[in-house]
């Protein structure tokens, strides 16, 4: 697999993340659009959302949020290496299965990221930019793919 272009990716990233909290909930709303049924992953203190406005509202959610954008953050960080990274990733990856994402959510999660990127860069969303953000996402879903795997 190539490695992905590390400046667009570094560049693209920029606009993002100025305001990670924006972008990332623009992400899950689109990942509820595509997936409903992963709304009901997500409960704290037993609470079920009744809806995506619902959750991505709240306190906890909005947490959730940032954690995601900063592991995006930090692929785009070592974009060039992502070995540092792989135990880590790997560990996310379990922890996704312990509560019941299916792998195959991450193609969703994948489009979602792509959809957000578009609807921040506008026509800088070029098929260059999509195409060096799907290759480190891929890299990222192989490493955390590993936790599923119990290896």
């Amino acid at each position: 697999m190539e490695r992905p272009e590390p400046e667009l990716i570094r560049q693209s990233w920029r606009a993002v993340s100025r305001s990670p909290l924006e972008h990332g909930a623009v992400l899950f709303a689109r990942l509820f659009d595509l997936e409903p049924d992963l709304l009901l992953l997500f409960q704290y203190n037993c609470r079920q959302f009744s809806s995506p406005e619902d959750c991505l509202s709240s306190p906890e959610f909005l947490d959730h949020i940032r954690k995601v954008m900063l592991v995006i953050d930090t692929a785009v960080t070592n974009v060039e290496d992502l070995s540092p990274l792989e135990e880590y990733l790997a560990g996310l990856g379990k922890k996704h299965r312990a509560v019941g994402v299916k792998l195959s959510s991450f193609s969703t999660v994948g489009e979602s990221l792509l959809y957000m990127l578009e609807k921040c860069l506008g026509p800088a969303f070029t098929p260059a930019v999509r195409a060096a953000w799907s290759q480190l996402y891929g890299a990222v879903v192989q490493a955390m793919s590993r936790g599923w795997d119990g290896k």
